[in-house]
């Protein structure tokens, strides 16, 4: 859905997009709308943020420069109008030309303003890479990899900045909204370094960060808030110039405040900086409830989100139908437990209570059911695949299985039993004679426990 705007962000952010042969047609689409996705919330401007492409293929190619689209629809249409070029995957020559273009007025880049690269490759370059990516980051600029393939990480942890766990990302295509937010939140820990920001948002709080101006003897800091609509309700705060940040409650939820920072400095002079942040909807817990690893005897119940203001939760359960119900007690700080020595094949019903500090309450039920005692194959089922042959498909096991053994005892012909790996859930069964009556087992196999496989009588038609 749409993100809230993001503002008080001052940045060129530069994207390296694959364009060469090596990327399918499918593959170049999804990344387009990953780079949507990752800017949208940004405000655009000479003030805010600009962004600009580079295309990788025999030679680099830029698809607009920073300046150009200084709006959310106009770039938006301009990335999705974005044509994939072909050729080679000269990603070195692309590089080279990206510090060109970092640091080129008639390209739109501007002096002084935090510079960040993001590369989104399949992992395969036809050129080195590794001078002109040093030389980029000697020059100041920040180094996101997002890589779609197979690529050599120790190559690739190398050209990304450091630490590569915060600049480098494996991740399959298909899965890039996966890490969208992480990828924002980390360009934004970048372009936000040298001004007035909101960290830490809540709906009735959020944390002021700002460079440091000032110190201890040089000066104090006047923060001046108020919401948009009623300014009037401004509000002041002072801190010593030691400080670089500033927690703001008892804020009203879904609102947005006007913020000013004033550095009231006995030596220098500094502008004040401003910024706008919203405060989110006030929140609910719990919210949803999530039953999971249910197994014979137990199941885990977790719930969503956990809130400063819930001293703890309490979880109800019991059988259906039924009147016996066991209470646990679990801390505010804390969204999962564990509900234990319980029947098999039964289906529960789970209320997860929020006690607030207020005294108030907000509950949340949902069913949860054991698993069947013994058989742990669950929902074979069978697809026929022409003449005489059928595939036998089935859910995955509970805990560590070893393989699968599948015995299929024919009405005409010798039984036969095929072992395949854990990864595997279905298999070919042939030689079956029209008009007769099969029995298909699927048997888990474990280490150190016996269990009952899962079976089926399955007739094929004449």
């Amino acid at each position: 859905g749409p993100q809230p705007a993001i503002s008080s962000s001052e940045g060129d952010l530069l994207f390296l997009l694959d364009s060469s042969g090596s990327v399918s047609y499918y593959e170049f689409s999804r990344v387009k709308e990953f780079m949507w996705d990752l800017v949208q919330p940004f405000t655009f401007g000479p003030k805010d943020v600009q962004t600009s492409i580079i295309h990788i293929s025999t030679t680099p190619t830029m698809e607009f420069p920073f300046d150009r689209y200084l709006s959310s629809g106009t770039l938006q249409q301009a990335i999705r109008n974005t044509q994939q070029l072909m050729g080679d995957t000269n990603t070195g020559k692309a590089l080279s030309y990206a510090k060109e273009l970092f640091f080129s007025g008639e390209a739109g880049a501007r002096p002084d303003v935090p510079k960040v690269l993001v590369w989104v490759t399949d992992g395969f370059s036809t050129d080195d890479i590794s001078e002109p990516m040093q030389l980029l980051k000697d020059m100041g600029v920040t180094v996101f990899i997002v890589s779609t393939g197979r690529g050599n990480y120790l190559e690739l942890s190398a050209a990304a900045s450091q630490p590569p766990e915060k600049h480098l990302h494996f991740v399959d295509v298909d899965d890039l909204p996966i890490i969208t937010k992480e990828l924002r939140d980390a360009i934004l820990d970048v372009i936000q370094a040298n001004r007035l920001h909101a960290v830490d948002i809540s709906s009735s709080s959020f944390r002021l960060v700002w460079p440091e101006f000032l110190s201890q003897e040089t000066g104090y800091y006047t923060i001046e808030y108020a919401p948009i609509d009623h300014p009037a309700r401004k509000r002041t705060k002072q801190v010593s110039g030691a400080h670089t940040s500033l927690v703001l409650s008892n804020l009203a939820p879904q609102t947005t405040y006007e913020v000013a920072l004033i550095p009231e400095s006995n030596v220098h002079y500094f502008p004040p900086q401003t910024t706008s942040v919203t405060t989110l909807a006030e929140e609910i817990s719990p919210a949803q409830v999530l039953i999971s690893d249910s197994g014979p005897h137990s199941f885990h119940v977790s719930w969503a989100p956990t809130l400063d203001s819930v001293i703890s939760y309490q979880i109800l359960y019991g059988p259906l139908p039924g009147n016996s119900v066991k209470l646990l007690e679990v801390d505010g700080k804390h969204n999962s437990t564990v509900v234990e020595n319980l029947a098999p094949n039964t289906t529960y019903l789970v209320t997860v209570t929020a006690i607030y500090k207020s005294g108030k309450e907000k509950s949340l039920s949902a069913k949860a059911c054991t698993q069947e005692e013994g058989s742990k194959v669950r929902h074979l089922r069978f697809e026929d695949m022409g003449p005489n042959t059928l595939k036998a498909s089935w859910d995955s096991a509970d805990g560590k299985v070893l393989g699968y053994r599948v015995r299929c005892r024919r009405q005409t012909g010798p039984s036969s039993v095929i072992s395949v790996s854990p990864q595997i859930h279905s298999v070919l069964l042939t030689n079956l004679a029209s008009g007769t009556t099969n029995k298909v087992c699927v048997k888990p196999m474990y280490k150190n426990q016996a269990v009952k496989g899962l079976c089926r009588m399955v007739h094929m038609q004449p």
